[in-house]
């Protein structure tokens, strides 16, 4: 329940600090006096966006802080979630900065606007007059009967499913189109594919065969060398080797006179070593040297291959044409492989969707149940409010998608008076029928949502007399599960009230404030004389309120 509200620099209030109660309390004042402005400062901290012009003084902050009792309402899961300190008596504070900027926090832990409303939505429920319109939404309706239902964990269930049908089949959706898209480019990648793969082109290959060629266009030169160095080596009479052995023989008989001439034989001998190498080496490169046109041919088809790659995919370089040839082997897997990919994807939408159509079949079952329950308790409620003629017909119609509710469809139709036809609510119901259809409803959500706090602005609009004071017995009805609030201008519902608070303006030098103050029991009395008959009050009125006080 919400048990302090303070504020500071907002709108006309300078500061304000109240302390509430439990069960049933009353607001009341003249029109202008600054009710709504009270609600829009609570606003503030049930999430709801501000900017700088609700300061009263544009250079100093506005700050607005509820504390809030909670320890009976479950949500420490919520605080866990959320990474917050849970405490019996929280917290919520915001603060409006001069430049328009916010902040927000929870047991002086900084928090989000989200965390808020989805912390708010569990703590008060605020109505104004313009929520009565709410009656004819769909998602209401579906709240209402919900409720009394008792689907909120198999509604819970259905949310999460239906998110993931919506992932699943956007997964499927893409998957298929990239298909589509994939298979138009398919033979021609798996063309160019095929073309790299047979090509089997070797890192440093066109090097290789640009030197083979080189070798194989200059053969008949290369081996003509080659015969006239080994001709020159290898010369009987006048052949290096002939004449480096005759070398070293005369080096050798000198070798035994010093030690330098011991040293010069030996480089001679080394030399000779190293002739006799090279020799047999060209010997062998000789042999290997055949004018081959064969293998002519061949390399240079190799070389103007790899150059037609080349410009196809524009690079320059076999390293380049591999990341192709990669890039291609993907893209050809992803349409050859993209039909299994489909087929499990299908397979897992097929299992959420059998999961999601069991559960709107028992949510549309459960509902379909409480639907005489619901509209009984609503017409007993009315008849109470002088309308016992008042019905309702609420009817489902299975839809052949997933709704966010599931998969009904729902059509709540009134009717007020006997013999009447029914019709939406909007049309065929006046507003003091919409006040106390909505105060109806209401009070069975009480019975089903454990809500700490419920305010009503002004629901009592288009009812006077006998009407208001059972409306003032109803709300007094539903304060006994809950902490009720109303903002009323009738008599008869203040009157019902455990505590009574005034909101009122005081003027100061040309500054208007807006000021809230608990009654006493005297003061309740003047107040609602004054509600009754006006600021001249007679001992009529004054006896009046007496009696509505008791």
């Amino acid at each position: 329940m919400l048990t302090t509200l303070s504020i500071k620099n907002y709108a006309l209030i300078d500061e304000l600090h109240v302390t509430f109660d439990n069960g049933f309390s009353i607001i009341t004042g003249e029109t202008g006096a600054g009710k709504s402005i009270l609600l829009g400062a609570l606003g503030l901290v049930l999430g709801k966006r501000a900017d700088s012009s609700t300061l009263k003084q544009k250079d100093k902050k506005c700050v607005v802080e509820a504390e809030f009792r909670i320890s009976n309402y479950q949500l420490e899961s919520l605080f866990k979630d959320e990474n917050l300190d849970f405490e019996e008596y929280t917290i919520i504070r915001r603060e409006i900065l001069p430049s328009g900027k916010s902040r927000a926090f929870i047991n002086d832990t900084p928090t989000t606007l989200g965390v808020l409303n989805k912390l708010s939505e569990r703590l008060i429920d605020v109505h104004s007059q313009h929520q009565t319109l709410e009656l004819a939404n769909s998602d209401f309706q579906f709240e209402l009967l919900d409720a009394l239902a008792e689907n909120r964990s198999q509604l819970d269930s259905y949310k999460k499913g239906l998110d993931l049908y919506k992932k699943q089949s956007k997964t499927l959706s893409d998957l298929l189109e990239a298909q589509a898209v994939d298979k138009e480019q398919y033979e021609y990648n798996l063309y160019l594919f095929n073309e790299l793969e047979s090509a089997n082109l070797k890192y440093g290959e066109q090097e290789l065969v640009e030197k083979q060629l080189v070798v194989l266009n200059n053969s008949e030169s290369i081996k003509e060398n080659l015969s006239e160095l080994q001709q020159i080596s290898d010369n009987e009479e006048y052949g290096l080797i002939n004449m480096l052995n005759l070398f070293k023989t005369k080096l050798q008989k000198l070798a035994d006179y010093s030690f330098e001439y011991e040293s010069l034989y030996t480089r001679a001998e080394s030399l000779e070593i190293e002739l006799k190498d090279v020799s047999a080496e060209i010997e062998s490169e000789n042999e290997k040297v055949v004018f081959n046109p064969a293998e002519i041919d061949r390399l240079n088809d190799r070389l103007q291959l790899i150059y037609d790659l080349y410009k196809k995919h524009g690079v320059d370089t076999i390293e380049a044409l591999h990341v192709i040839h990669e890039t291609l082997s993907d893209k050809v897997d992803v349409v050859e492989n993209s039909s299994k990919r489909i087929a499990e994807k299908r397979g897992e939408l097929n299992d959420t969707t059998l999961k999601l159509q069991k559960l709107s079949d028992s949510l549309s079952s459960r509902r379909n149940n409480e639907i005489p329950k619901l509209t009984k308790q609503l017409e007993s409620i009315l008849a109470s409010l002088g309308m016992g003629n008042a019905k309702f017909k609420i009817e489902l119609s299975r839809s052949t998608s997933f709704l966010a509710n599931g998969k009904d469809n729902i059509e709540l139709q009134f009717s007020a008076n006997k013999g009447a036809s029914f019709g939406m609510l909007k049309k065929v119901a006046s507003g003091g029928e919409l006040s106390r259809i909505m105060l109806a409803v209401k009070l069975v959500l009480s019975k089903y949502i454990k809500l700490p706090t419920i305010i009503f602005d002004e629901i009592d609009t288009g009812v006077s007399g006998e009407i208001a004071h059972r409306m003032g017995v109803l709300m007094q009805e539903m304060s006994e599960n809950m902490q009720v609030m109303s903002i009323s201008h009738l008599p008869q519902i203040a009157s019902k009230g455990r505590t009574h608070f005034k909101v009122y303006k005081t003027e100061d030098k040309g500054v208007v404030r807006t000021q809230l103050k608990k009654l006493e029991k005297d003061e309740r009395v003047l107040e609602i004389a004054e509600m009754l008959g006006g600021k001249n009050i007679s001992d009529s009125a004054l006896t009046h309120a007496k009696e509505l006080l008791n």
